[in-house]
């Protein structure tokens, strides 16, 4: 990991980074080395996975992912590495044969939905997009709560580090850490500031899904810019679940999320 920052350096993904170093509203912070963050991780050398393996003991890994995109992605390296797990949680909809009715169906020549799985911005909409943005996230607390819920606890576990990574690494991965870091009693704006870091990145992260028959087509048509996630999306969104369910925990406790499963997060998350 690079000392000045909490990014981690590897060959085959570009938006990694450690969710330890942050500071929580009583004062404390985050541990290093518990839960990573990540864009796709099809392209991993052998040295990433030593890296992941030596230096952070990765054993969980928890692919946000439509059944659509692993399917077309293929396997990734963690995949065939026995001491890792993959946890395969979608955050779209149960439906049909595969678990997201819309992302998950074939459309020209077996591409997937770009709108669904990387709901970015500069696409028509009925409101502001921050608020199209919102909308989508706020859709995965709306459709798969079991999913949220179930990688919360992956990040519970204590047999070394998680992962959690989706396609890019910035919406539904940064809804699933930001719902983690409240839980963990990390202070707002800290939460908010590291949801807008991958913006950093953006560049090599569109870079790499042009590189992906899975996104490439959809992603040309689009300028870079409109990519770049804004602080002000995930305030919108955060202030919305406080608004409607009096926070993370108050959702959470609605989906069957404990106050032993706040205690075992907190105490894996902060030092």
């Amino acid at each position: 990991m690079n000392a000045r920052s909490r990014w981690i350096d590897l060959d085959g993904a570009v938006n990694v980074r450690d969710l330890g170093g942050l500071p929580t509203t009583d004062g404390r912070t985050t541990r290093r080395g518990r839960v990573l963050r990540s864009d796709n991780l099809q392209d991993l050398s052998v040295s990433d996975v030593r890296t992941l393996l030596d230096d952070y003991e990765l054993k969980n890994v928890i692919d946000l992912r439509s059944e659509a995109e692993v399917r077309l992605e293929g396997p990734g390296p963690l995949t065939r590495t026995p001491s890792i797990t993959v946890h395969h949680l979608s955050l779209f909809s149960e439906g049909g044969r595969h678990t997201d009715v819309a992302a998950d169906t074939p459309r020209d020549g077996g591409r997937i939905d770009i709108d669904k799985v990387l709901p970015w911005q500069n696409q028509p909409s009925e409101g502001p997009e921050t608020e199209r943005s919102v909308g989508h996230y706020r859709g995965y607390l709306r459709d798969r709560a079991d999913s949220i819920v179930a990688a919360l606890r992956v990040m519970t576990r204590v047999d070394g580090a998680a992962l959690v990574h989706c396609a890019a690494g910035k919406d539904r991965t940064g809804v699933v850490c930001a719902m983690a870091l409240e839980v963990a009693g990390v202070a707002r704006e800290a939460i908010v500031a590291d949801y807008a870091h991958t913006g950093e990145r953006i560049q090599a992260i569109l870079a790499r899904l042009r590189g992906s028959d899975t996104y490439a087509a959809d992603l040309d048509s689009r300028p870079a810019d409109s990519h770049v996630p804004h602080a002000v999306i995930m305030e919108k969104f955060l202030a919305r679940v406080d608004e409607e369910h009096d926070g993370v925990l108050g959702w959470l406790s609605l989906h069957g999320w404990t106050d032993e499963d706040t205690g075992a997060l907190r105490a894996r998350l902060v030092e």
